[in-house]
């Protein structure tokens, strides 16, 4: 094994230990244990086979144009410079919560190590995916992570709560979006965002039951989806074709107004959602207004 100082009386010193003979076993090399100069965690430099580093389950899917850029960039200079992040759920794997597009550009390259800091504690590999900035996310990506992150946490904490991951999941309505985005991936997140983060709050229950409401919050956007879909189609049928008519319908039909200082629960601003959606007039609505509102606005894409 590599030569290296470390500090046997500390726990964290062995649980490091362990992981460097275990990273020798598995193929890989041991360059340095250290530990880290904010917290003095212990981590582990090294280079590990690339066949045993595999994307964590609960991240966002691989954007190709992004692998082929990378790829493309590090072919051109010949060399790989910026380290992947790992964690160790069991021996012999190897999770990267952060530098997945990189892993990913390593086996196109066909390289056979991949340098890596492994962490030494698996369970902060949630924590791990708010370091992820290597290509920014967009509201599908981040959603679609954090609901996967949700269902890691309730497989193995089944009776912690959302209160108890809010760090890692960042926004309560980042939940009901991933759920959503499952079922549709085209599905306009961006014209309903608005609404979501002022309602949606992170639940006192356990995930286990927390999962279940988030179902039932899910189906309520979607059908006040259905309602404006209905609306979007009677506006086409105008002549008014824009991508910021989600965003336009949704401003003067919400019940959340600025003045309100009492906000509604979920569940009735959905209803109440759904009702003005009913009686919106469409008649009313003029294409030059639309462009307007949509000046400051991005317009809602199926991101």
């Amino acid at each position: 094994m590599a030569d290296f100082t470390i500090y046997p009386d500390k726990e964290l010193g062995k649980t490091a230990r362990a992981l460097a003979d275990q990273i020798e076993h598995d193929g890989g090399h041991v360059l340095a244990v250290y530990q880290e100069p904010v917290g003095e965690h212990w981590q582990i430099f090294c280079l590990l086979p690339r066949t045993r580093v595999e994307a964590s389950p609960y991240q966002r899917d691989v954007s190709p144009t992004h692998v082929k850029r990378l790829t493309d960039a590090v072919r051109r200079v010949d060399r790989f410079v910026d380290p992947i992040v790992v964690v160790s759920p069991k021996p012999g794997v190897y999770w990267t919560p952060n530098g997945n597009h990189r892993r990913v550009a390593l086996d196109k390259l066909k390289a056979d190590l991949v340098p890596a800091i492994l962490v030494a504690e698996p369970e902060v590999a949630f924590q791990v995916l708010a370091l992820n900035t290597e290509k920014a996310h967009n509201l599908k990506e981040k959603s679609l992570e954090v609901i996967r992150m949700y269902r890691g946490a309730e497989a193995e904490q089944p009776s912690s709560t959302e209160e108890d991951w809010a760090f890692q999941f960042e926004s309560a309505h980042l939940i009901t979006l991933g759920l959503l985005y499952e079922q549709n991936k085209r599905f306009a997140g961006g014209a309903f965002a608005p609404i979501l983060r002022r309602v949606d709050k992170f639940l006192k229950t356990s995930l286990r039951k927390g999962l279940e409401e988030r179902e039932e919050r899910a189906g309520l956007v979607r059908s006040a989806d259905e309602a404006l879909g209905a609306v979007v189609v009677k506006i086409k049928k105008r002549g008014i074709n824009h991508p910021y008519v989600k965003n336009y319908v949704l401003a003067r039909t919400t019940p959340l107004t600025r003045a309100r200082k009492t906000l509604p629960s979920f569940e009735q601003t959905f209803k109440r959602l759904k009702d003005n959606l009913a009686e919106f007039d469409v008649a009313k609505v003029r294409y030059d207004e639309i462009q307007r509102s949509a000046i400051m606005m991005a317009p809602a894409t199926a991101e």
